[in-house]
């Protein structure tokens, strides 16, 4: 796990919006100091969870610039750069390794995009000329694309691709690429523990915005192979994932992020706040987290 770049919890950072829907960069300034405070040492800047595609270029490009210079060098950072066109993919990475990333996170073309093993392999070959670690990202619910086991082997002859993260949600096909013995990230909310068991060897979190104290402990436990300590924690950080991966995932973080005292806003539109309906059944979900996080 050692030799692997990103080991461990890398937060998916939840993209601060004031009530007008501009980037909060006080409050993005602010949170990250609270996630060092809590132990965090792997950001992912320009993430799902941050509303990347609701991001504007010249937006993703601001929040990496400010996001970096927050963070000082005290923490790893993977930039999502993801884009339709190959081009701007390059230079958003490109851009990423200016400000000093450590890696980019992109997904395959995403709409109407090519299926073909020999495609995907082309199109992240045409990434790593940016010179940057790549970590793919396997979506296929949402992208059409699944990177398989044999996909993965391929992909990872690319000397700048180090890994994928799993947000399929499939336990299953999560194993088969653990089984590889490459670079696998689970991202997965629901799946944290048991991608842990398995062997993955890093994970993406977008969940842990809102506990990421009670998130690094049970991480921490599940690299000790003190699985019964884990479990425990597990159990009160359960209900919440779980909830949150049944649907509105992003509205859910943020609407969480609020209720445990790392507030980041209301996302942004065409997105709305969580409906009011189910607000009730998120916090009860929650449970004490809220306590658990006080500083």
């Amino acid at each position: 796990m050692s030799s692997f770049p990103f080991p461990g919890l890398n937060l998916a950072l939840a993209t601060p919006f004031t009530a007008s829907g501009a980037i909060d960069f006080e409050t993005l300034d602010r949170n990250i100091e609270r996630y060092l405070a809590a132990g965090v040492r792997g950001f992912v800047l320009s993430s799902g969870t941050g509303m990347h595609v609701y991001l504007s270029q010249a937006e993703s490009r601001q929040l990496v610039e400010r996001g970096v210079r927050a963070i000082k060098g005290r923490a790893k950072i993977i930039v999502q750069t993801s884009a339709l066109m190959l081009d701007e993919v390059v230079e958003r990475t490109t851009h990423a390794k200016s400000c000093g990333a450590d890696g980019v996170m992109v997904l395959p073309p995403f709409f109407e995009g090519p299926t073909a093993d020999d495609e995907i392999v082309e199109f992240y070959a045409g990434v790593a000329k940016a010179g940057l670690p790549i970590i793919g990202y396997n979506v296929p619910q949402v992208v059409g694309v699944a990177i398989t086991p044999e996909l993965l082997a391929r992909l990872c002859a690319i000397p700048e691709f180090c890994g994928v993260k799993d947000s399929s949600g499939d336990l299953a096909a999560q194993a088969n690429l653990i089984r590889t013995g490459l670079g696998m990230m689970n991202g997965s909310d629901a799946l944290v523990p048991y991608a842990l068991y398995a062997g993955c060897q890093g994970l993406i979190w977008g969940g842990a915005n809102f506990a990421p104290r009670t998130c690094l402990a049970m991480v921490a436990a599940a690299e000790g192979k003190r699985w019964d300590e884990a479990r425990e924690i597990w159990r009160v950080l359960e209900p919440a994932m779980s909830l949150i991966w049944q649907g509105d995932y992003v509205k859910s973080v943020y609407a969480a992020c609020e209720m445990t005292g790392y507030g980041a806003g209301t996302p942004r539109r065409p997105l709305a706040a969580l409906a009011p309906e189910k607000v009730a059944p998120l916090r009860a979900a929650l449970g004490d987290l809220a306590a658990r996080e006080k500083i």
